[in-house]
């Protein structure tokens, strides 16, 4: 059995594989005289690696949404797609609860009178009473609500199994319900064909004008054109994006400037703890695999996550 990692040598997934070989490279071209031998891969596969990769059995995407892995080849094989969901829940909800902070207490503002040196007391906003509707109930999702509540929050939800447990939600709903009622609209889903585009212009219209609008999963989610439309007119309050449509968000970017946007660049997850939990993930799922047990966070390709 061999498994290829794209990435530096670990002894824990060395561990893990109790005996079967591991191939550290640093590129997916560096061991190109092996893909006819590969049993597995750790890391973004290639489309084209497929059709040289005959033993493929296995392929782990290093991360936690798989949108980028799901290409048409990957889509009509029979090899199993693992993600690494779950590694930045913790890390995107903080940075969640960061965002709202900063939007409902207009922190650009403290930040723009501090540089100038300028005593600037104004009276703002807090969480507590406050409503946050979160679209997606997956890890992020979730420790959000849990979140959420210790600041005194009424949750929303919507999830595209409702049947599923749901701790900290307030209530299950649908996005009507979520779109008027929720003083934060917060997206933790992944982009998947049933997402992308879900935020267009006729959801914008359908917030509350005092309502901030909060990305921290994958940009395509909202129509950019039609969020960038409701900041400007004033039907929203605000927005916190740490996901784009377009990433690097261009230097040319309107939203960079816009007074009632915070901007960060796809960075909230970017954590130590996230990094371990991801090195945990694929060392238990590395066992499982050499083990011939069920592996875990196997991706519904026709879902999409």
């Amino acid at each position: 059995m061999l498994i290829v990692v794209i990435g530096k040598e670990s002894p824990a997934y060395v561990e893990a594989a109790d005996g079967s070989e591991l191939r550290f490279v640093d590129s997916l071209d560096d061991a190109a005289d092996v893909f006819g031998e590969m049993d597995a891969v750790i890391g973004h596969l290639r489309p084209e690696v497929l059709a040289k990769a005959p033993k493929l059995r296995w392929v782990h995407s290093p991360s936690a949404g798989v949108d980028a892995d799901l290409s048409p080849e990957m889509l009509a094989s029979s090899v199993v797609l693992t993600s690494s969901a779950g590694n930045g829940g913790i890390s995107l909800a903080e940075h969640s609860i960061l965002l709202m902070l900063m939007l409902s207490r207009d922190v650009p503002r403290w930040m723009r009178a501090q540089a100038e040196h300028r005593w600037d007391h104004y009276r703002h906003g807090e969480l507590a009473g406050r409503t946050v509707g979160i679209y997606g109930l997956g890890n992020s999702g979730i420790d959000l609500a849990l979140k959420a509540k210790a600041f005194h929050m009424r949750t929303l939800g919507v999830r595209r199994r409702p049947d599923q447990p749901s701790p900290n939600v307030d209530e299950l709903c649908d996005l009507d319900q979520l779109l008027a009622e929720s003083d934060f609209v917060v997206v933790t889903t992944p982009r998947t064909p049933s997402t992308a585009g879900v935020f267009d212009r006729n959801a914008f219209a359908r917030m509350k004008s005092s309502a901030y609008f909060i990305c921290i999963s994958r940009g395509g989610i909202a129509d950019d054109d039609a969020l960038l439309e409701a900041l400007q007119s004033g039907q929203i309050a605000g927005a916190g994006l740490d996901a784009h449509g377009v990433e690097p968000l261009p230097p040319e970017s309107p939203f960079w400037s816009l007074p009632n946007v915070v901007v960060t660049p796809h960075n909230g997850a970017t954590s130590d703890g996230t990094l371990r939990r991801s090195g945990e993930i694929v060392s238990e799922n590395i066992r499982r695999f050499v083990a011939g047990e069920p592996l875990h966070n196997v991706v519904d390709k026709s879902a999409g996550y």
